[in-house]
């Protein structure tokens, strides 16, 4: 029976994520730690291999069909990438099962959710005013976006966030490049942060893998439940009310959050 419910858990996220864009990590490491009790460090190791897994075919899909604009993944990962590899080391140095460490991802998880409340119903009230589409020849200039310093400095941020809580390179980093991309199409700032997410949280996971903080069976029984949920998800996508299941989810994720905090 516990086997059929990290399924059915995977299935349920896959199914959100698919319908909304909305990162899993937000959603499968408050499930995994109030659901089933698992511990902080563990949920946290183990669902970012399930994102990377996850959206690594939303990647090759998306890359073949040329949304994703490099240039923007690569800044963002040019700050990411070393600052998960920093993130991981002080991990590894300081044991991510102490109270200490546990009690800080805790409380980092519950803020990175608050953060991806906000950024969830920004989506939902400001991506339909977001630019859908511009002329090939203007592509380049509105993936120059502001300053590229600014995508590697919050790729910072981002990288040390999600290392530590797994949150924060869905919902996050899309209202990242939202605001530092503001005349790229809604669609390719999706791509560019999908894409974001795969060498991150590779990165990430398996580095979480190397000290211990993954569960493989269970990462195992989650992706089997997943990925016929996104698949899902996807097909459904244009009949859903995403308005209304982004402000929902909102409200769940800053609950979720709030309760993290006060633990």
């Amino acid at each position: 029976m516990p086997d059929i419910a990290f399924v059915l858990a995977g299935f349920a996220v896959g199914l959100i994520v698919g319908l909304t864009g909305v990162g899993g990590g937000s959603l499968m490491t408050p499930l995994l730690i109030f659901m089933f009790g698992v511990k902080p460090h563990l949920a946290i190791g183990t669902d970012l291999l399930f994102a990377a897994f996850t959206k690594l075919g939303g990647s090759v899909s998306l890359a073949r069909a040329r949304l994703i604009d490099w240039p923007v993944v690569l800044r963002m990962a040019a700050g990411s990438v070393p600052a998960s590899l920093l993130t991981l080391y002080v991990l590894h140095r300081v044991g991510p099962a102490q109270p200490a460490v546990q009690s800080l991802m805790t409380t980092t998880l519950g803020a990175a959710l608050l953060l991806t409340a906000a950024a969830t119903l920004y989506k939902a009230v400001r991506g339909a005013s977001a630019p859908r589409d511009v002329a090939p020849e203007a592509l380049p200039a509105a993936a120059h976006g502001r300053h590229p310093a600014l995508a590697v400095l919050l790729g910072v941020v981002v990288g040390a966030l999600v290392t530590l809580t797994s949150v924060g390179a869905g919902a996050i980093g899309v209202l990242i490049l939202m605001l530092l991309y503001p005349a790229l199409p809604l669609r390719r700032i999706v791509a560019a942060d999908i894409a974001h997410a795969v060498p991150l949280t590779l990165v990430a996971g398996l580095g979480h893998a190397s000290i211990g903080s993954v569960d493989w069976p269970m990462l195992l029984l989650l992706l089997a439940g997943s990925l016929p949920g996104i698949w899902l998800g996807t097909q459904l996508v244009r009949k859903a009310p995403e308005r209304l299941i982004r402000s929902l989810l909102s409200v769940l994720l800053a609950y979720a959050g709030t309760k993290l905090i006060t633990l």
